[in-house]
């Protein structure tokens, strides 16, 4: 007798091709693992843009989705997310002038301002000033998407989504994106999505650590599934095309948790060894500006260059012209990036403090704050061709073996002990 298909209604903030970050793209991953393994997955976003492939998946448009706030039912469960009441700006995922701007939201308010019976919120389903007030709507339509659907469980991706959630998937908590300094509000937001889950999976194993010791879950309903990567061909540029000069390349948000001002102090240990390395920052974020102007100071701006947030065509051309990747991040969850760098034939330094570490060989692996390590290693890998070949190819042999399938085979696993 064949098994018998579970039905997954799945809440993220974004999914390919319109993405920020990470997020997005282990949803894509996740998703098509989990088809493969004989799963249903009804995925809810706030906005679908139109080009996603509805071909293959299913989605709920947030936009779409008309509130009944006459249900007796409905407005019992609006009180159990009024917490989300958020008083303070997040900082990571807006841009620098974004950020000074801020917003204050509250639920209970926001459902006052909402006189007819049927409503319908707007979203933007980005990352700016409105990011908040988003949050709040989404949690108020992901419960009547959870009434009107059929599901076997509810998996929620990070605090964006954690108000409808049954099952937490953690991609980073408060901690990996401020250190120490956290945002009370967010904090709070994921330790009652954790607490409120029957299960959590992380990204790695010190996410595990984090979300057992920093907010008190049981260890018996934590669980470790790495990430994995698409496969996609590299890119190979003709040699005359190419700029003749080695390129050493930093992508991601440019933010605290990614660690890109240990990547402009190393890069200054390296000018000043090998002064025609040039160096690229990929990505936006809060940080963005004074990184500018501390390459402005330390004088390396004719060899260092800021090319603010790539697509994935352009992060693709981008890995096809890199000598090598450098993830020096402060507290990464996982880190995918040093994967898809792997994937496209490009030798990898990443930081002992992230998860993919936990699972790769193939790599340079140094501490984040370690500066003068990342740029001996920089200037080794480029002084030794040779060694930074063996490098390459041997990350590109090790990312096949690291599939999605594999990964939502076990997320599958995390489903069926659900139902023991």
């Amino acid at each position: 007798m064949s098994e018998k298909k579970k039905k997954v209604l799945m809440f993220g903030w974004e999914f390919p091709p319109h993405i920020s970050g990470g997020l997005g793209t282990a949803c894509f991953g996740l998703v098509s693992g989990l088809l493969e393994h004989n799963m249903e997955v009804l995925f809810v976003v706030p906005k679908l843009f139109g080009e996603e492939d509805q071909s293959k998946f299913r989605f709920v448009n947030a936009n779409d989705v008309a509130v009944n706030f006459s249900d007796e039912h409905f407005s019992e469960n609006l009180k159990k997310i009024s917490y989300l009441q958020i008083h303070s700006r997040i900082a990571p995922y807006v841009s620098p002038e974004e950020f000074l701007k801020g917003k204050q939201l509250n639920v209970k308010e926001l459902v006052k301002t909402t006189q007819e019976q049927f409503a319908k919120f707007s979203f933007t389903g980005s990352y700016g000033t409105n990011l908040l007030e988003e949050v709040a709507k989404y949690a108020v339509v992901a419960m009547q998407v959870a009434k009107d659907q059929e599901f076997d469980v509810i998996h929620a991706h990070d605090w964006l989504t954690f108000p409808a959630a049954i099952m937490v998937h953690i991609h980073a908590t408060e901690f990996d994106r401020s250190g120490e300094h956290v945002n009370q509000d967010v904090y709070d937001l994921e330790r009652r999505g954790i607490e409120a889950a029957d299960r959590v999976i992380c990204v790695s194993r010190l996410t595990r650590r984090i979300i057992i010791d920093r907010y008190g879950a049981s260890p018996d309903k934590v669980f470790v599934v790495h990430n994995a990567v698409i496969p996609r061909p590299r890119i190979n540029y003709p040699p005359s095309k190419l700029p003749h000069r080695k390129i050493v390349t930093f992508l991601g948000r440019i933010t605290f948790q990614k660690g890109p001002d240990y990547f402009v102090n190393a890069a200054k240990r390296v000018l000043e060894r090998m002064p025609d390395v040039h160096f690229i920052m990929a990505g936006s974020g809060d940080m963005y500006m004074r990184l500018v102007e501390e390459v402005a100071r330390l004088r390396m701006s004719s060899r260092f260059h800021f090319t603010g947030f790539l697509n994935y065509e352009e992060t693709n051309a981008l890995f096809g012209m890199t000598d090598i990747y450098v993830m020096p991040s402060v507290s990464e969850p996982f880190g995918i990036t040093p994967l898809e760098a792997m994937r496209t034939g490009v030798p990898v330094i990443i930081s002992k403090q992230s998860g993919v570490s936990e699972v790769l060989k193939n790599a340079v692996k140094v501490d984040f704050w370690d500066e003068e390590a990342v740029a001996e290693a920089i200037c080794g890998l480029l002084s030794h061709p040779e060694v930074a070949g063996k490098l390459a190819e041997g990350g590109k042999n090790e990312v096949e073996n690291l599939k999605w399938e594999y990964a939502a085979l076990r997320v599958k696993e995390v489903y069926n002990d659900l139902f023991k």
